[in-house]
């Protein structure tokens, strides 16, 4: 099964969970560790982009429909549109992007042999830099996400920020649970074969239309089962400036 997880993250190219750090605009002024933890029991995450940033940048607003470049993070667990939309190169407000690595998998599931449940990033923040936002696709889901939006950053060297972060439907796909209409690697992390290949596309059959709003969960009654369910809050985000 982790030869098949494997393969299904080295080829595909829309499912992007590795893709290289964009380089602050600007000399940084200030140097923050960020910790994102993934306390869910079934429930893996993509790996997170996070912005450090001036001013807001909406990278989701409940109540709201989901950008496009979000609705590539929760349906396809596409990461670089989003990157594009937040490279400090290009966007004003954009102070740094973290570096982006692998999945966030809980312990107890087959792919977390390959992969942690937590990572600490390393971003930094030039002058005017106030806030922090990060998104990560609830992987074994049609739309699922997670993420913060517009964090206070920590003003003094030393000073911690913690929250946690819930689970968010982005309302852009019919909540199918099925494998045939879920990002492939969803299986193979959480170690159930199926006869479905999956899918790092999205499908305008299952267009829902909505708006981002909480996600009840899986439901369960087709391919996706209580082992991937999940209570909020899903993440837990600590911030410290260290420099």
């Amino acid at each position: 099964m982790l030869s098949r997880l494997a393969i299904a993250l080295a080829v595909m190219s829309s499912v992007a969970f590795l893709v290289p750090a964009t380089a602050s605009a600007t000399p940084p002024v200030a140097t923050y560790e960020v910790t994102i933890t993934n306390l869910t029991d079934g429930q893996p995450f993509t790996p997170p982009v996070v912005a450090v940033h001036r001013q807001p940048v909406d990278v989701f607003t409940v109540g709201e429909p989901a950008s496009v470049e979000l609705q590539e993070i929760a349906e396809n667990g596409n990461l670089p549109p989003m990157l594009a939309a937040l490279d400090p190169a290009t966007n004003r407000h954009v102070s740094s992007l973290a570096p982006v690595g692998g999945p966030l998998v809980p312990d107890g599931l087959p792919g977390s042999a390959d992969f942690d449940d937590s990572v600490t990033l390393t971003v930094t923040g030039d002058r005017g830099a106030k806030y922090l936002s990060w998104a990560s696709m609830l992987i074994c889901t049609n739309d699922g996400f997670t993420g913060i939006d517009g964090l206070r950053l920590p003003k003094q060297v030393g000073d911690t920020v913690t929250v946690t972060a819930a689970g968010y439907d982005a309302g852009t796909e019919l909540n199918t649970e099925d494998f045939a209409d879920i990002v492939p690697p969803c299986q193979g992390l959480v170690g159930i074969s199926s006869g479905d290949p999956g899918t790092g596309m999205t499908n305008p059959a299952l267009a829902e239309g909505g708006v981002i709003h909480h996600h009840d969960g899986v439901l369960g009654g087709n391919d996706l089962q209580p082992l991937h369910d999940w209570t909020d809050p899903v993440a837990m985000v600590t911030v410290e400036r260290i420099g």
